[in-house]
């Protein structure tokens, strides 16, 4: 059901927001260091994750051909996670104050679009396929957890790699956490319902980096209501849904490859440059 607004905007125009929006985000999580960049940049990049996931969650209840979908972004996530293993255990490329990227929100992707096909056969009334697949993010951590046990030492560092590259594994936080899954499996199981989608995106958001966030910041010594606009700003993704409810059903001019390409290709120009902003002193 699209909604009428006095503003409607195209899936490619939403992409365009959005990569503007995550651009000014890394410009400030890699440059951060240098005290040059102000915060405002990685305020505004709040809303750049959720107008990504909607257009993916569009292009997906669009798309002719879903498996192709899928292996498009499940291997560009798998290659993001591969260069971040190596990273993150042999210290390939780390900037020198320690830094490396930690962007994987393809992976993330890749996860929910598992659960979107699973939440399809569920209504299609498919229960067993259908739950197998909606579950298996939660599940497949505590496979890993068990299996973890049953490895010899010499086969986990393969296993390890396996789970930051072609087996992605929930974590507790960051791109691939619960909450990034739990709000792009209420987007697509409301789709069609654009106020209902949009009123709940924003809701949980607010609840979960809003409302939980206060508590638990709320109990650290020092801690002042102000630092919820200064410091724990991640509430600020629910800005998206206004932008959703400017969707009016329309492509517009794809540019597909572009959108592909832009998001490891400015994270890993900007880490360059950071890198070398940083060996230059800062």
């Amino acid at each position: 059901m699209n909604v009428k607004t006095e503003m409607e905007l195209t899936s490619t125009q939403l992409k365009a927001i959005a990569a503007a929006a995550m651009l000014l985000d890394h410009i400030h999580y890699f440059f951060g260091f240098t005290g040059r960049v102000p915060a405002v940049c990685s305020m505004i990049g709040r809303i750049a994750a959720p107008l990504f996931l909607f257009c993916l969650c569009e292009g997906f209840a669009h798309t002719r051909d879903r498996w192709r979908y899928f292996l498009r972004i499940w291997l560009l996530g798998a290659a993001m996670g591969g260069a971040q293993f190596f990273m993150r255990f042999g210290g390939v490329a780390v900037r020198g104050d320690g830094f490396y990227p930690q962007n994987s929100i393809l992976s993330a992707y890749a996860m929910l679009l598992v659960v979107w096909q699973g939440i399809d056969l569920l209504r299609a009334r498919r229960a067993l396929p259908g739950l197998a697949l909606a579950l298996a993010p939660v599940a497949w951590p505590f496979a890993v957890s068990a299996l973890w046990r049953l490895l010899p030492a010499r086969a986990e560092p393969a296993a390890g790699f396996l789970c930051w590259t072609l087996l992605p594994v929930m974590n507790a936080t960051g791109d691939t956490s619960l909450p990034v899954l739990a709000a792009g499996a209420l987007l697509y199981a409301l789709r069609g319902h654009r106020r209902a989608q949009a009123a709940a995106f924003a809701g949980f958001t607010m609840l979960w980096h809003f409302g939980l966030a206060l508590l638990q910041a709320g109990r650290l010594p020092g801690f002042a209501p102000v630092q919820m606009l200064t410091v724990y700003y991640e509430w600020l993704g629910a800005l998206a849904a206004p932008l959703m409810l400017c969707y009016h059903g329309k492509r517009g001019g794809g540019h597909r490859a572009f959108f592909y390409a832009f998001y490891p290709a400015h994270v890993y120009l900007l880490y360059a440059a950071s890198c070398a902003v940083y060996a230059m002193g800062g």
